[in-house]
């Protein structure tokens, strides 16, 4: 059989072939590993080992061999840089880590491979996730498929990339603020951020701990699901791990509604449109985009409910006091003392702490640091820190109130399309201001999907953002399903 059309081909109907035996593992990755080599230009692999890539290969050959009939068993995938790996560096995008090999896994990573997943690689990201371009990794920046002048999105922007340049059908991504959602939507992929705490953090390179997700990224709303059903579950390392059980994902998205029918799968459920996710200055490429794709959620049962969530706005201040600061703790482990980078020269133990952090952090690290440092200073703790604690606890009522009108929420992943390379490079707060419909449902905890919805100008894909109650992945997933079901949008691929 020719391997030439694999890379075309998602998670599910891979897992079908490998299980009929129409395709070895082997034959899988060795087709998918030509292809990343021959658009390494993309930026997206940071990391790859071609003999541990065929290892665990030729073990999910052994056990389709015996029958195994595990749902992901030889699915090839990569993992975001921030998920600690063993035999595989692990970098977070930084310098600080440029050498760092993981004594273990990740429990997100662990619990793939026991589902018989092979690792690809690592996929390039900004640096400790801090960002919404791609651009600030250590290693270079990213470049979108669709148009390799513009930005993928990020921080999962090698993740995004890599599934919508074909270069695998699906990956693990983190959303601390819309890092799987923005770039989802960007590089025109199925991108979902589950409940926070239904999948461990355990092995995640910290960024903001109170805001950082991680969840799937892949060509359909049924891929994620496969994914996400073997990476959610308790975690007794995880801290902030909710309790329950792993889960399957994909029966409840496959499963008709009471009172649906084939035509009309979505009949009875409501949809929200806060008027804040639909301002003027909304681009209307992507405006245009969006509205088209809720017009198809409708000729499928859906009704669409007008509601507000009056503190969006709001979001952008509360998130860039809460996730710096979260950040100046997290990351004062990095000191050249432990593990990481260690500058060669200093006089002192003072010194050795100052060069090394100039050394090992990027411009926007350093800026977040000094951001988190100041709000948690002594006097200004309360009048910052506390405000933005107080705020977020009203965004995530606003939600609340929303969800009593319908069961599910609506509208935009981004203000306009993927910018140009280097477009914000001088202004880090236009990037910050990009994420305003991201943000609420980041900080509230909840779970939230970016799904193909159409294209822009210059044929850049656009992204509606579904965004559901707590532990309601299976309504999210339900709907993406419905509506790629009757639309091709996810189907489209770039011309590269």
């Amino acid at each position: 059989m020719s391997a030439g059309p694999l890379h075309t081909l998602g998670v599910a109907a891979l897992a079908a072939r490998l299980r009929a035996r129409e395709v070895s593992a082997v034959e899988l990755v060795q087709a998918l590993s030509a292809r990343i080599d021959a658009h390494a230009g993309l930026g997206a692999f940071l990391a790859r080992d071609e003999a541990l890539t065929l290892a665990q290969a030729r073990s999910a050959d052994e056990r389709l061999a015996r029958g195994d009939t595990a749902p992901l068993l030889g699915v090839p995938i990569a993992h975001k840089d921030i998920f600690v790996t063993r035999g595989l560096a692990s970098t977070a995008g930084s310098k600080m880590l440029q050498a760092y090999q993981s004594p273990f896994d990740a429990t997100v990573v662990q619990r793939l491979a026991e589902a018989g997943c092979v690792t690809l690689g690592k996929l390039n990201c900004d640096e400790f996730a801090m960002g919404s371009a791609n651009e600030n990794s250590a290693f270079g920046a990213v470049h979108n498929p669709w148009d390799r002048g513009r930005v993928p999105g990020g921080s999962s922007g090698g993740t995004a990339a890599a599934v919508a340049a074909r270069l695998l059908p699906g990956a693990t991504g983190t959303d601390t603020g819309g890092s799987i959602r923005q770039p989802a939507s960007f590089c025109g992929v199925t991108g979902i951020k589950p409940t926070y705490g239904v999948c461990s953090r355990y092995g995640m390179i910290a960024f903001a701990s109170s805001l950082d997700q991680a969840g799937p990224m892949a060509r359909s709303a049924e891929d994620c699901a496969l994914l996400l059903s073997a990476m959610s579950g308790f975690d007794a390392r995880d801290a902030t791990s909710a309790e329950r059980p792993p889960q399957d994902f994909v029966a409840p998205m496959k499963t008709a509604r009471e009172g649906a029918t084939a035509a009309r799968p979505l009949q009875g459920l409501r949809i929200g449109l806060p008027r804040e996710f639909f301002p003027a200055a909304l681009a209307a490429d992507v405006g245009g985009a969006v509205r088209a794709a809720l017009a198809e959620l409708e000729k499928l049962g859906a009704t669409l409910v007008d509601v507000s969530l009056p503190r969006t706005e709001l979001s952008i201040p509360v998130y860039y006091i809460i996730a710096p600061a979260e950040a100046s703790s997290n990351l004062s482990r990095f000191d050249g003392v432990k593990f990481g980078h260690r500058a060669a020269h200093y006089a002192d133990l003072l010194d050795m702490y100052k060069k090394t952090r100039a050394q090992g952090f990027g411009a926007e690290v350093k800026r977040r640091i000094m951001i988190g440092t100041y709000v948690l200073s002594h006097g200004y703790y309360d009048a910052y820190y506390l405000q933005a604690q107080k705020l977020r606890r009203m965004i995530a009522d606003d939600f609340q109130a929303c969800f009593a009108a319908c069961d599910l929420i609506a509208g935009p992943v981004a203000p306009t399309v993927a910018w140009p390379l280097g477009a914000q490079g001088d202004d880090p707060v236009k990037a910050y201001l990009a994420d305003i419909f991201t943000l609420p449902a980041s900080l509230a905890g909840l779970p939230g999907m970016s799904v193909p919805a159409g294209f822009g100008d210059g044929g850049m894909p656009v992204g509606v953002q579904l965004i559901g109650n707590y532990f309601q992945e299976g309504t999210l997933l339900h709907a993406a399903h419905a509506l790629q079901q009757a639309t091709d949008w996810h189907l489209k691929e770039p011309v590269l």
